[in-house]
């Protein structure tokens, strides 16, 4: 019986191959660290978006390129679609397509925001950011580029569940943990994460740090932050080609000024040369805006050339136009207008006091003496939400008695763990919220 010989893999196409040797010259191990397809992955340069661009710079007299309707007074539209924006709106600036990396005025002004609230980069060279579809989407995007089947991806245990979903169903890696706290449930396992990176010494990793963390509220300390970045750097010099992910959606929501407000990838972007960082954020959390859809990823790795970055920049937009084309430019529109209004801190500041203020109303009611039987704490300080671990019942079997005798909705996490967003309520509902979930965890297991 005769074998058809297996089917020879398709041509690099020459824009991948410029993008990998610049790579491999300037900043190897991001090239070793990259997936099968993101080796393969390009942007067309030469492509319709490209062209349409140099025409736009230089079609004075017409412009035939891309692909909207136009009027005299610019893109097409419905005045029915267009009474939905304030006043002044510019149509240009909602309806026509964004570039697949982004807005450029957007990405230079999250770049500023990044540098101001990122100290510990001091100077440090890293990539423009580039936009996503908010942060699943530059998750999704870090697995397309970075893992294959079977690579592993460390996550504390204590995780957001799109994680697994993302990398293990859709790629086929695999999704490991470790215990995010210690046994005494004081704060940060350094033991257990030492011992994670340790047992994988010598092979390529992709860590994912996510800080406030989702679902338990917690954010490291600054000693831990430290403690941190120091494990990396030294499973880095021993030979592990990392990919640390800074999943930092709930940025700038801390509550204690025991944590790091600063992001990991500060010390990250020039750690090590075996260290490739990234820093996933946007401004779904940070401004409030959470259908507006837009985020960003930024690269950060000692030694990293322009191009390298470049090439790094190019390889995901590639995959931006591959599979979205681009984000929303009437959301990178209004998200770049609130970055650049004189009141936008001090509106912010605002909202994230009003979320200290139902944390702090939160911590005093879930640690009541009287629940003491009921659950043990999480460590939470920062962010959307907290963690109960129950005592003597099913998760799952509370979240459901909870729902069907007192209109009360909670997050089942596994057998034990029960996730409370104090975001979503207000400071005089939190201590009724705590004591239906005493009376839901002693129905469970009959008191």
């Amino acid at each position: 019986m005769s074998h058809s010989p297996a089917a020879a893999p398709p041509a690099l196409n020459p824009l991948a191959a410029q993008a990998n040797a610049a790579l491999a010259k300037d900043c190897p191990t991001a090239f070793e660290v990259l997936s099968q397809l993101g080796k393969r992955m390009y942007f067309p340069a030469k492509g319709i978006l490209a062209q349409g661009a140099e025409a736009r710079a230089k079609g004075k007299r017409y412009n035939a390129t891309i692909g909207i309707a136009t009027e005299a007074s610019g893109p097409m539209h419905l005045a029915c679609v267009h009474q939905s924006f304030a006043p002044g709106m510019d149509p240009k600036d909602l309806y026509v397509y964004a570039p697949s990396d982004g807005k450029p005025e957007l990405r230079k002004a999250w770049a500023e925001k990044q540098r101001a609230q990122t100290p510990s980069l001091a100077g440090a060279p890293i990539s423009h950011p580039v936009v996503t579809n908010a942060l699943t989407h530059g998750l999704s995007l870090i697995g397309d580029l970075f893992l294959d089947p079977g690579d592993e991806v460390l996550v504390s245990d204590l995780m957001w569940e799109n994680y697994p979903l993302c990398w293990e169903t859709r790629i086929g890696a695999r999704v490991v943990t470790f215990p995010l706290f210690d046994k005494r449930l004081s704060g940060f396992n350094q033991d257990g994460f030492m011992q994670a990176l340790a047992a994988r010494r010598g092979r390529k990793l992709v860590v994912v740090l996510n800080f406030p963390n989702n679902p338990s509220g917690y954010t490291v300390t600054k000693a831990e932050a430290g403690a941190i970045v120091n494990m990396l750097i030294a499973a880095a010099a021993a030979g592990t080609k990392l990919v640390v992910a800074c999943d930092d959606a709930y940025y700038g929501m801390f509550f204690d000024p025991q944590c790091e407000t600063e992001s990991l990838f500060g010390r990250l972007a020039h750690a090590h040369e075996n260290l490739l960082a990234i820093k996933v954020d946007g401004a779904t959390k940070e401004e409030f805006v959470w259908g507006l859809r837009v985020g960003f990823l930024t690269y950060g790795v000692k030694g990293a050339t322009p191009a390298a970055y470049a090439a790094l920049e190019q390889k995901t937009s590639g995959l931006i136009r591959a599979t979205i084309s681009n984000v929303s430019h009437a959301s990178q529109t209004v998200v770049l207008k609130a970055l650049l209004h004189p009141e936008f801190k001090k509106q912010q500041a605002e909202k994230v006091e009003i979320l200290r203020r139902r944390a702090a109303v939160t911590a005093v009611e879930c640690r009541k003496a009287e629940y003491a039987d009921c659950w043990d704490v999480y460590p939470f300080n920062s962010g959307y939400f907290m963690c109960v671990r129950l005592k003597g019942a099913d998760a799952d079997a509370v979240r459901l008695k909870l729902l069907d005798e007192h209109g009360l909705g909670t997050i089942a996490l596994g057998a034990t763990d029960l996730r409370v967003a104090f975001s979503c309520l207000l400071e005089e509902q939190i201590p009724d919220v705590f004591a239906r979930l005493a009376q839901g965890v002693r129905s469970v297991r009959g008191r």
